[in-house]
């Protein structure tokens, strides 16, 4: 009798169908279409308008709070910041409480920047959701909640 491990490797990848992969491929292109919109209008890439989204929350908010909020690695947060910083989109202050973090905040520059693209965001968001009924849009929000709950279960190496 073959062992579970043994079944296991023998199966083979459908990517059609593996949801990890379809999620990320739907997100890319979502992602595309959005930045297609501001990539050339602003100069900005993925990752500093990810930045940006997060800042425009408002409240001061840390890179490290920033990597989180967006699940970009480290690295990536910071290329954004120092790029936006760098074009006076964003500011950074030193964390009155603690010296070592940074606070990171819109200027009036990058506040206006992102008063600009949050409707073109929402509109394309509006024409993709448009496709589903308000039922179904209900239904795929509380499984995207489900799902994101879930994924925090599975961050312990796997069996």
């Amino acid at each position: 009798m073959r062992s579970s491990a043994a079944r296991v490797s023998e199966q083979r990848l459908n990517l059609d169908r593996f949801l990890p992969y379809r999620l990320s491929v739907l997100s890319n292109r979502v992602s595309d279409a959005i930045a297609r919109q501001y990539s050339r209008r602003f100069g900005l890439t993925i990752p500093e308008w990810r930045v940006m989204a997060v800042l425009g929350q408002g409240g001061d908010v840390s890179a490290r709070e920033v990597a989180a909020r967006t699940a970009m690695d480290k690295v990536r947060v910071s290329r954004a910041v120092t790029g936006l910083v760098a074009a006076k989109r964003v500011q950074r202050q030193i964390d009155e409480a603690d010296g070592r973090v940074s606070r990171l905040s819109l200027t009036p520059r990058g506040r206006a920047i992102y008063d600009e693209i949050v409707p073109l965001a929402l509109h394309l968001e509006e024409l993709l959701l448009s496709s589903l009924s308000p039922d179904e849009r209900g239904v795929l929000d509380r499984l995207m909640a489900k799902l994101d709950r879930r994924i925090g279960h599975l961050h312990a190496p796997l069996r």
